[in-house]
């Protein structure tokens, strides 16, 4: 237009009512966020959902971290769009083929998926380094682009985490009968001597001594995680194997269950260092015609049918040990929970490789959605339409098996290991023991000897352990 009517206005020549509306918007709707997230903090405490509300405080950790990112990002866009490099450098790794060179092209910056589009106010940036025949690292559109997609990406993370923790917690409701049942018939019983294939969990799991049958458990472990996962023979079972161990017969098994679950869902729902390094590297691989992001996506499903297959065997190691050892047992089976089961003997292996499948999940939903409404489904850098659908479908089918078939599984078989969870106590006397126990130090402080030093130092860590390593009989 004549005079530049057209054109963006800087803040200076921009209407006060204007600024201070706008402000007025922002302000208001973050402290409605705030408080929001303030009432649900003490909603928790008072239902003494403390693991809930640790969680919380988690997403108000990833809130910052993604504050100061954004801080970053908008305070040197300045300066990524006045480093120049060689036009040479631009034309390798590209995640689409660069337009044909002519004289618009010379003039844009090409980058995330060929968009040649310049915003008004990266126009300077961009002509500083077309003076010295270069063109700008990073663009500004580029900069706001990469900016909006990790706000995506950490929004579905988290929407992802916490509808797999609550579509789990659902999916073992039959359990909590199951418990109930138990308590119900909990009267003593004379306790008869039975051959140990007459008990149904060693004829649901046990198939012979011979190697083959060793064999033969893991082609069945990898076809029973879809179906009846966790029976009721199951559960009694490694429930029983749990309290005889650690407590006694009338400790309410799921009830602690789900605490833990709980407990974990505030390390499942962060966004840990090494995820960050991972989008680092999905973001490096996004070359055009190495087609990498079909890879990733079946990445999380077979880490997951790999996951529930372990889960399973452990189930069935479980029954092939009791079998091996006894001919005859009196009353009812109890298994032997072992950190041996495990990969590496570590049950919280399984909890990572959860936390990893859930997160690469969240990217490729969060990426496809965002590529779907920045650049078009039939873009270049959305790559092969049927590539991407075949992406999303992945994702879907192992957002589901990783709902309703792993995390049940992980539920209850994390806990056959050799140590318990902290959650077991209740939270009056986890707070009651760890405040005797920094009485106790405070007071032998004052004595000469040590031998009480380090006592209320043994229980302190016993206590505050998130695996505590001896048993609570």
């Amino acid at each position: 237009m004549a005079g530049g009517e057209g054109k963006a206005k800087p803040l200076e020549l921009t209407p006060t009512w204007i600024v201070a509306s706008i402000c007025s918007a922002i302000v208001i709707i973050s402290l409605l966020f705030e408080r929001l997230l303030h009432r649900l903090g003490k909603r928790l405490m008072r239902s003494r959902k403390k693991p809930l509300y640790e969680a919380l405080l988690r997403v108000k950790d990833e809130l910052m971290v993604l504050g100061f990112i954004s801080l970053l990002l908008t305070v040197f866009q300045g300066a990524m769009g006045r480093l120049c490099v060689r036009r040479s450098v631009m034309g390798h790794m590209l995640p689409c083929k660069p337009p044909a060179p002519d004289g618009v092209a010379e003039t844009a910056h090409f980058v995330l998926g060929g968009a040649r589009r310049l915003l008004a106010a990266g126009a300077a940036s961009d002509d500083h380094c077309l003076r010295k025949g270069k063109v700008p690292v990073l663009s500004v559109e580029a900069i706001h682009q990469l900016h909006i997609f990790i706000f995506i990406l950490a929004v579905t993370h988290f929407v992802v985490s916490a509808s797999t923790i609550i579509l789990g917690i659902m999916q073992t409701r039959n359990w909590h009968h199951w418990e109930r049942k138990i308590h119900a018939n909990s009267d003593n019983a004379p306790e008869m001597i039975k051959h140990v294939q007459e008990f149904k969990f060693i004829q649901d799991h046990f198939k012979g001594h011979k190697k083959r049958w060793r064999i033969f458990g893991w082609m069945c472990s990898f076809f029973k995680q879809f179906y009846g996962s966790v029976t009721e023979e199951d559960y009694t079972t490694m429930r029983l194997g749990f309290v005889m161990k650690h407590c006694n017969p009338t400790f309410n098994f799921y009830n602690y269950m789900i605490r833990a679950l709980e407990a974990d869902f505030k390390k499942v729902v962060g966004v840990s260092w090494y995820l960050w390094a991972m989008l680092m590297i999905f973001l490096l691989l996004n070359v055009q015609g190495w087609y990498v992001y079909i890879w990733i996506s079946l990445g999380p499903f077979i880490m997951l049918l790999l996951v529930g297959s372990k889960m399973e065997h452990i189930i069935t190691e479980l029954a092939y040990e009791v079998a091996q050892k006894h001919t005859a047992i009196q009353g009812d089976l109890v298994v032997a929970p072992s950190d041996d089961f495990f990969w590496f003997h570590r049950p919280k292996l399984v909890l990572l490789l959860i936390h990893i499948v859930l997160f690469q999940n969240a990217f490729e939903i969060a990426l496809f959605f965002w590529l779907l409404v920045t650049y078009g489904f039939k873009s270049c850098i959305m790559g092969n339409p049927t590539y991407a659908i075949a992406r999303v479908v992945i994702s879907v089918v192992s957002q589901l098996i990783c709902c309703y078939i792993t995390l049940p599984l992980y539920a209850i078989v994390s806990h056959m290991g050799s140590s318990f969870k902290r959650v077991m106590f209740d939270e009056n006397v986890t707070e009651g023991l760890l405040n005797w126990a920094e009485k106790a130090k405070r007071r032998t402080s004052v004595d000469v000897g040590n031998s009480g030093v380090d006592e209320a130092d043994g229980v302190a860590v016993q206590i505050t352990d998130a695996h505590a390593d001896s048993s609570v009989k």
